[in-house]
């Protein structure tokens, strides 16, 4: 968690995921305490924060009677029981609204959960409520502001479930990515975000807007608590073809354990290195220096600087077909949706189908690199997040990764002359996020080490 909110602990509400699952698995806590603790944390920050879309206390309440009724019986738990999660508003939740963001699905009430809910009822969390996603998950902004500044934003799409878990009103939320909506906005607000591997998690049930994209991803306050939520999101679905069926990983388990060796980084400044901030720059650079002979500069082949275009290539294609019910309607709809559906529409299929051979050429040259190293060290922004809310960031740090499928996550270490927080990116080979997840918690013990030592 970011220093200026960690300097406010001591109660319930400031405890990681995982230690409110065990309190409550021994019986020092009871899911109704820590349901009561967060929706008071909820109600002192939320006015300012503007995280959710739909909040019922009453409803809250009521899981969480329930889980302590179940416990009561000597049942055994989930690994999330009693633990409150909230989830982006694109993301179905049977009889609670889903309102995907936009005017025109105002009132929409599901009448299933999406598959990552009901693996998250399996589990025993406590489904806080739904956050406040941009419009239809794309670009237009919302009214969500940044918890640690709230003259800045929190950053898209996934902005109300960053802001959520920044601001203390829940340990852990459920957010997606299709070009940076993970990573940005946990880089923003100070949290660790995580961005699995593309199919490691069911997207059935959640609104589509770029099948060969869209990616699940998970908030939390440390690298152990994302690693809690997302192993219990994984898993293979037969209603998501982006799934597969492989054995189910133990994420938490590899994130706690020993490194075998010291850890290998290479540092990827890639194309985009210009449009970083001198302060993220300045960051990342230092953090390589730190690292000393465990971390190596590598470069991209120059094919690399089209990876933002090629990832919106797809992305806009995708959007036209999957948004033709939004954009048969028309009003109701931002200008900048509009453009990118009539930007999509334009695409012609040779030019979509050259972009999506793109991925496995990207995926060749970056197997290189990993060859040689556990994970890649980039920035997971520009900079820290840009004052105003007209504006949700630029993904141009993520986009690659989400293209080419990899499994990313952002580590809260860095903050601007300002104060305002900003991340350090790790990048994993696809399918290791076990590995990915094992090295970002010996990085931020190593960063913490550092700082101690100081």
């Amino acid at each position: 968690m970011h220093a200026r909110l960690a300097a406010a602990t001591g109660g319930i509400a400031d405890l990681d995921a995982l230690a409110i699952r065990d309190r409550i698995a021994g019986g020092a806590l009871k899911a109704v305490e820590v349901a009561e603790a967060f929706l008071a944390r909820t109600a002192e920050r939320e006015p300012d924060i503007r995280a959710f879309a739909h909040l019922d206390r009453e409803h809250v309440l009521a899981q969480a009677q329930a889980l302590d009724a179940y416990r009561a019986k000597g049942r055994p738990l989930g690994p999330l029981h009693g633990v409150p999660v909230a989830l982006k508003d694109i993301i179905d939740t049977a009889r609670m609204p889903t309102e995907n963001g936009t005017v025109l699905d105002a009132g929409r009430i599901p009448a299933e959960d999406a598959a990552v809910v009901r693996r998250l009822r399996a589990g025993g969390a406590v489904i806080m409520g739904k956050t406040v996603t941009t419009e239809l998950a794309f670009l237009h902004p919302s009214h969500t502001r940044n918890p640690i500044d709230a003259g800045h934003t929190p950053g898209g799409s996934s902005s109300g479930s960053a802001a959520a878990v920044a601001a203390g009103m829940v340990p852990l939320a459920v957010g997606t990515q299709t070009g940076g909506s993970v990573i940005r906005p946990a880089s923003y607000c100070g949290i660790v975000g995580f961005k699995p591997s593309f199919g490691a998690i069911s997207r059935a049930g959640i609104l589509t807007q770029s099948p060969s994209l869209d990616t699940v991803g998970v908030f939390a306050r440390n690298v152990a608590d994302a690693a809690l939520l997302a192993e219990v999101l994984f898993g293979d679905d037969p209603a998501d073809r982006a799934t597969q069926p492989m054995p189910h990983p133990r994420l938490l388990e590899a994130a706690r354990s020993a490194v075998p060796v010291p850890p290998i980084f290479a540092f990827l400044r890639t194309p985009f290195w210009s449009k970083a901030t001198p302060a993220m720059q300045g960051a990342m650079e230092e953090l390589a220096v730190r690292l000393g002979e465990q971390a190596f500069e590598a470069d991209l082949p120059p094919a690399f600087a089209a990876a933002g275009e090629i990832r919106e290539t797809i992305n806009f294609a995708e959007m036209a077909k999957c948004y033709d019910r939004y954009s048969r309607k028309r009003t109701g709809l931002s200008e900048t949706i509009v453009q990118a559906i009539e930007r999509g529409l334009c695409i012609s299929a040779r030019d979509y189908l050259a972009a999506r051979d793109w991925p496995s050429i990207y995926g060749a040259a970056l197997d290189e690199i990993f060859s040689r190293c556990d994970v890649l060290l980039t920035p997971p922004a520009t900079g820290p997040a840009p004052a105003g809310l007209s504006s949700t960031g630029s993904p141009v740090f993520n986009g690659l990764w989400t293209l080419c499928g990899l499994p990313a996550v952002t580590l809260p270490f860095f903050e601007d002359e300002n104060g305002l927080p900003m991340g350090a990116q790790l990048v994993g080979r696809k399918g290791e996020d076990g590995r990915l997840l094992r090295t970002a918690r010996w990085l931020s013990e190593f960063i913490a080490g550092q700082k101690e030592e100081t």
